[in-house]
């Protein structure tokens, strides 16, 4: 790195992932950084780098904000909600939120709060749709692409709300072996049907379990819209239903395909139920633009724009996928 000290600083904090990393700096003349960063082992990595790219160069950081150091803890209390670039209905959306998942609440800019997720995701929430931490503890998962709620236990009964699948719930009751009672983040209680809700505690444990269950819930999800930052079944990107697939059986995946190309464990043909197949449209692997899941070999059953949604498709028949293909990963 070359140039001024402002510049350096600049070039530095460009080389930072902004979805995981938030660094908004400025050098003074006098040597002084001011301004925020996100943890204390971000800015000290930022002071080491100046350091080596100007020798005998001190940056006090004693006026620089350490957001995670005073943030606030909040939970969804809406059944589903956008994480945006920008404090904007018309940003991008980056992704989606579920009802009841925890979020670090960094700043707020009128009603939209910059929160951070579980797993170090960025983005800007609408801050009415978040509310304290929930004094219950989830129980179960809605395993269904989307489940409806009622105010009692009763198949004619009239709705209380949505639930997309992948929700944390809290099941604190139950009656006729039929209906759970839950409830949700937020406030909002009603009646499910117990099939349509799996426990954590029967979670499939072991690998071969995990690849089928992911097989039979992928199908379930078959014709949902394709949806850039979607996570759910009213709309899904490639990246966010290999996330929920796995959550499904209680895995964790980071947000996007890059992410979860480098964070998985190589695989190679002959591919497995439930393995990732990554692919890039610039044939690069550092640009990673694609992730399907893997029926089996080359079947693969993914969320795509080009046929707008969850379908079933093979990648040695499909010109695009063929030629664009890079590599598989597995977290299973």
């Amino acid at each position: 790195m070359t140039g001024s000290p402002q510049e350096i600083l600049a070039q530095v904090v460009a080389s930072y992932d902004t979805r995981t990393r938030y660094c908004r700096l400025e050098w003074s003349e006098t040597g002084r950084l001011t301004g925020a960063v996100l943890s204390r082992a971000l800015l000290a990595d930022l002071r080491g780098q100046l350091a080596a790219a100007l020798p005998g160069s001190v940056a006090n950081a004693d006026d620089v904000r350490i957001l995670d150091e005073t943030a606030a803890r909040a939970v969804v209390g809406v059944n589903l909600t956008g994480l945006f670039a920008q404090p904007s209905w018309l940003a991008e959306q980056l992704s989606q939120l579920l009802n009841g998942w925890p979020v670090d609440v960094l700043f707020e800019e009128g009603k939209w709060r910059f929160v951070r997720q579980s797993d170090g995701y960025l983005g800007w929430a609408y801050g009415p749709y978040l509310s304290e931490p929930a004094g219950c503890a989830f129980t179960h998962l809605v395993s269904r692409p989307e489940a409806t709620l009622l105010a009692e236990p009763a198949a004619d009964a009239a709705p209380v709300t949505r639930i997309p699948g992948g929700t944390a719930v809290a099941v604190d009751a139950s009656e006729l072996r039929v209906w759970k009672h839950v409830a949700l983040a937020g406030g909002l209680a009603g009646w499910l049907p117990g099939p349509a809700l799996r426990a954590f505690s029967a979670l499939p444990d072991d690998e071969g379990s995990r690849r089928e269950q992911m097989m039979q819930d992928a199908t379930m999800f078959t014709g949902v819209p394709y949806l850039w930052g979607g996570c759910s079944a009213w709309g899904i990107d490639c990246s966010g239903f290999a996330q929920l697939l796995h959550r499904l059986v209680g895995i964790t995946l980071p947000r996007d395909a890059d992410m979860q190309f480098a964070a998985g464990k190589p695989v190679d043909d002959p591919y497995q139920p439930g393995d990732l197949l990554f692919f890039s449209e610039t044939r690069d692997p550092n640009h990673i633009t694609h992730v399907a899941i893997s029926r089996g070999g080359w079947d693969i059953i993914h969320s795509s724009r080009r046929i707008n949604g969850v379908y079933d498709d093979n990648v040695e028949a499909v010109a695009d996928l063929r030629d664009s293909f890079i590599a598989a990963r597995t977290f299973l």
